[in-house]
């Protein structure tokens, strides 16, 4: 029962120890709202030192001292200071804790002083609508989503009250103006008990709803702050057209759905790497896959491509499938025309370097694909079936016997140029090709710098 309303009134739990690159990011967020609460506070000073300023006076110019002018001036050193040390990112707890008190001692001062500014007896002060400030500054600690902060806030600015309360009735001889009757309370400087603890009252439960709210408040910042951090890591996993679709769809990813559209499907591979995966050691090996995904990886994204999944030395690579577009086979073929290119770039380097250079063949094919999430509720995968699916992965072994490095299809040339592509690369054209795995012949492009 209790863990029922525990739950209904602050909300769900954070589960688990919070990584460390998480509490990073909920930190910044901290700096951001203490740099924001010192220039609110910059704001209250110079606004009040401006009505103050404009204001007339109605205390007498005979008065003892005129205290306004050296608070302000004083909490506006300190709001300046304060402001330098969030910028600096240097604002500990203590001093968190420290300004908290000092803003409400400020405050209760500046109430106080009315009595003696205005030659009037303590129980002057209790009419003070400057009481109202207190929210102001209660409100004020909420921008760190911090509870504790509000709370020390609430309870500063209750018990500087209740201080002044009995100032008031203790000294100067307040006992004998205290009253019941509300309207001579309100038509007087007699004191009404009941009122001044309505006062406090209202700042407590004020104080605490704030808390509460705060309390709430964190959990959703922290759970949106993990989740933001999750969706940035995921983009590492995944494209970032997949790991935006996961992320921001509007209902729960099932297995077993997809959406039919027309694609081009893109296949990398590089030649003899199974051979030299078992003649070198495993960290070249892995050394090896990195160095050629990074050359290849940024060429496809640069050109809309989506990585489907990388296949040992292999990449699979959709333009037009995560996220459907009206120049998929043009995207594709500009991308395995820089492909090549960078490829001879990078064996270049490597034989510079006094590495072996490798050589990487290119296949493409276009046509209807099913792009969809496969497995199941334990383990998804996002993933493109469709013959020219097949059909790209079969050109990467034909590839050989054409001695090419660069193959298509006549069809995604045709597709291509109908969607504004303008080779650049020479287009050998070598019909009636038969493909192992593939009924009937094909028409074949060799793409060649």
């Amino acid at each position: 029962m209790w863990q029922q309303v525990k739950k209904t009134i602050l909300g769900d739990e954070i589960q688990g120890q919070l990584p460390g690159r998480v509490k990073d990011a909920i930190e910044r967020q901290q700096t951001q709202s203490e740099i924001l609460i010192a220039w609110v506070q910059v704001f209250i000073v110079v606004t009040f030192s401006t009505l103050y300023s404009l204001s007339p006076k109605t205390f007498s110019a005979d008065a003892m001292f005129a205290p306004v002018p050296y608070a302000l001036a004083a909490y506006g050193i300190f709001t300046l200071f304060r402001l330098g040390l969030a910028y600096s990112g240097k604002v500990g707890p203590v001093f968190l804790s420290l300004s908290v008190i000092a803003d409400m001692v400020l405050l209760m001062f500046l109430i106080w002083s009315f009595h003696v500014q205005y030659e009037q007896p303590a129980s002057f002060y209790l009419k003070s609508p400057t009481l109202l400030y207190v929210f102001i500054f209660i409100a004020l600690r909420a921008l760190r989503f911090e509870a504790g902060y509000v709370l020390l806030a609430g309870a500063s600015a209750a018990i500087g009250w209740m201080t002044l309360l009995g100032y008031a009735v203790f000294f100067d001889d307040g006992m004998s103006d205290i009253t019941r009757d509300y309207v001579v309370y309100t038509m007087s400087h007699k004191i009404l008990l009941g009122a001044e603890f309505d006062k406090v009252i209202s700042i407590v439960v004020v104080t605490l709803i704030l808390a509460l709210v705060i309390v709430r408040a964190r959990k959703l910042l922290i759970n949106s702050v993990a989740q933001a951090t999750a969706a940035e890591d995921l983009s590492r996993f995944f494209s970032p057209e997949i790991a935006d679709q996961i992320t921001h769809s509007e209902s729960w990813i099932e297995p077993g759905t997809g959406e039919s559209r027309t694609a081009a499907i893109l296949h990398c591979d590089l030649q003899g790497f199974t051979k030299l995966s078992m003649e070198r050691p495993a960290n070249e090996v892995i050394s090896l896959l990195a160095e050629y995904q990074s050359r290849m990886v940024p060429v496809i994204q640069r050109h809309g491509g989506t990585i489907d999944k990388f296949l040992g030395d292999g990449i699979l690579a959709t333009f037009g499938a995560a996220v459907s577009t009206d120049h998929y086979a043009a995207d594709c073929l500009r991308a395995m025309e820089d492909l090549v290119d960078e490829a001879q770039l990078w064996s270049r380097d490597r034989e510079a370097d006094g590495k072996i250079a490798m050589t990487i063949r290119f296949t493409s094919a276009v046509g209807p694909i099913v792009f969809g999430a496969v497995g199941d509720d334990s383990r998804l995968e996002y993933t493109v079936i469709g013959e020219p699916v097949n059909l790209a992965a079969k050109l990467d072994k034909h590839a050989k016997d054409e001695k090419a490095n660069a193959v298509t299809t006549r069809g995604a040339v045709d597709t291509a140029q109908l969607q504004g592509y303008s080779p650049r690369a020479n287009l050998e054209t070598r019909k009636n090709r038969t493909v192992d795995g593939v009924s009937g012949t094909v028409d074949l492009v060799i793409l060649s710098a």
